[in-house]
């Protein structure tokens, strides 16, 4: 998972786009949870999931978006068509248009997809940290967020040494009382200062998944948006 905007801006978000995010404990616990046939407490990822309306992801056959990056008085435009059902994807700029499927990619399609694995992850971070395999998840409550200076939760989220374009990067999550994430710092290589923090703004519900549409940082020098939103 990392932040990378290619061709040109300086960071990366980049996501291994596993399964599970579980670790052996929480498997443990839950194994041991269902034989006892005892309903396991949702944990803080699987809230933030549900507020950003990942029970609403298995009846999504199409989201098509337009991921946009404004800095130092540069521009940066990608539009997008993803299946995720078929794996289908297409990637539509000023120079080119390529279609692929993730589940053959080849030397071509390859720096298709880590963009598309950036951008879907800034479109989708709510729900990677469920999809996602071999995280390590830690939660601190009345945190100061960076940004807004707000009492908020974090839950920080660091990456395996494998796996994914850019392994190893972690994600510290703010979040209000409804699981709802407000800001967020990407630190490479979990770095103890951040490469980059921003907020989560503009959030609004497309076909039931809530989605932030503009990420900004604290100088205003840092834009990242998205238009053209559809989620069928």
């Amino acid at each position: 998972m990392k932040f990378k905007i290619l061709a040109g801006i300086v960071f990366t978000v980049l996501v291994a786009c596993n399964d599970s995010n579980k670790t052996s404990q929480d498997i443990n616990n839950t194994e041991v949870q269902n034989d006892l046939n005892i309903e396991a407490e949702p944990t803080v990822v699987d809230s933030i999931a549900k507020a950003a309306g990942i029970s609403h992801w298995d009846s999504v056959t199409e989201i098509s978006f337009t991921f946009n990056v404004e800095r130092n008085g540069g521009h940066i435009e990608r539009s997008w068509i993803w299946k995720p059902k078929t794996s289908d994807v297409q990637m539509i700029t000023s120079e080119e248009t390529i279609a692929y499927n993730r589940k053959k990619i080849d030397s071509i399609s390859e720096k298709a997809d880590r963009a598309f694995i950036n951008d879907k992850f800034w479109l989708l971070a709510q729900f990677q940290t469920v999809w996602d395999a071999g995280l390590q998840i830690t939660n601190e409550k009345n945190v100061i967020a960076p940004i807004s200076k707000d009492t908020l939760s974090k839950m920080t989220v660091v990456y395996g040494d494998d796996g994914g374009y850019t392994p190893g990067d972690a994600y510290d999550y703010f979040y209000d009382s409804d699981f709802r994430i407000k800001e967020w710092n990407y630190r490479k290589s979990n770095a103890p200062t951040p490469s980059l923090t921003t907020t989560w703004e503009d959030q609004q519900s497309f076909n039931g998944l809530q989605i932030a549409k503009v990420h900004k940082d604290s100088t205003g020098e840092f834009k990242l948006y998205f238009t053209n939103i559809s989620v069928k």
